[in-house]
């Protein structure tokens, strides 16, 4: 049974929030930069508090990341706000598709408490950074003001029969699997993967060789996330029967959260069936 406590919902945005206006106030080198977009991603307070720190850059985000990357040659610690897709898809021409470029560290915090450790964390880390949360309110289970360590994947809950190796939102679905399959005789071993690059190959090759067999859970398109990264290190290192919950090849459509992650089969009940699926392999 897994002792992870959810204490109330929230939504990880407002983790970011509050973690980069305990950052502005602890350090007067952090600068904000926020594609007209300040109330969404909960940059208000730091905006209200830090004007001569805050740029509103309105809707340009490519030269919003020109900006920032020209505010770090001068020192400062830079930190831009925008949609996840805009945040990527319009500045493809000066930073390029995140996982695959070279030195870009990619974070997928799982809830409120760890995403505002990770807003805190990449202050203090040199070169670029893509951090990515959510704003659904989710369940908040990471102890409040555990530090957050960049590339290193927690295991949450240990198993003997399966991995199941998740990040983001469908990291609580994880571990919610993980007490069902229990309940059937299935030991999974849940590991949190919050950085998606550089990847925790240790973890992953550590517990996996336990287990015989991995189930990957992201919030994410199949081709090119978490998923793609683990198989690609187990087809080369450890060959190993994967079965994958993830988008697979569609695109998103409008909805509320909940509808979306039912319908793109991104939860406890898909995770679930994944792992039947590489038990049978």
């Amino acid at each position: 049974m897994h002792n992870h406590h959810n204490t109330g919902n929230k939504d990880t945005r407002s983790g970011f929030g509050i973690g980069l206006h305990e950052l502005g106030q602890e350090n007067d080198q952090v600068v904000a930069l926020c594609a007209d977009l300040t109330g969404s991603l909960k940059m208000n307070a730091f905006a209200d508090d830090f004007p001569d720190r805050f740029f509103q850059v309105g809707i340009a985000e490519a030269h919003m990341m020109s900006m920032a990357a020209g505010l770090t040659i001068g020192g400062k610690i830079p930190f831009t706000g925008t949609f996840a897709n805009f945040s990527t898809g319009r500045v493809y021409d000066h930073i390029g598709l995140m996982k695959m470029l070279p030195s870009m560290t990619v974070i997928v915090p799982c809830d409120h408490n760890q995403t505002k450790a990770a807003t805190k964390a990449i202050a203090d880390f040199d070169g670029p950074v893509y951090l990515r949360f959510g704003r659904p309110k989710v369940p908040n289970f990471t102890p409040a003001d555990t530090p957050f360590q960049i590339g290193v994947a927690d295991v949450l809950t240990t198993g003997s029969d399966v991995t199941i190796a998740a990040c983001g939102h469908l990291v609580w679905e994880a571990l919610e699997a993980a007490n069902v399959l229990e309940a059937e005789g299935i030991s999974a071993e849940v590991i949190n993967f919050s950085t998606i690059k550089p990847l925790d190959k240790k973890a992953l090759l550590a517990s996996v060789g336990k287990t015989g067999r991995l189930v990957t859970a992201e919030e994410h398109q199949r081709n090119g996330g978490l998923g793609d990264s683990l198989a690609q290190l187990l087809a080369l290192e450890m060959p190993s029967p994967v079965e994958m919950v993830a988008v697979n090849d569609s695109f998103g459509e409008s909805g509320t959260p909940a509808q979306l992650m039912e319908k793109y089969g991104l939860d406890t009940k898909s995770i679930i069936a994944s792992v039947h699926r590489v038990m049978a392999r």
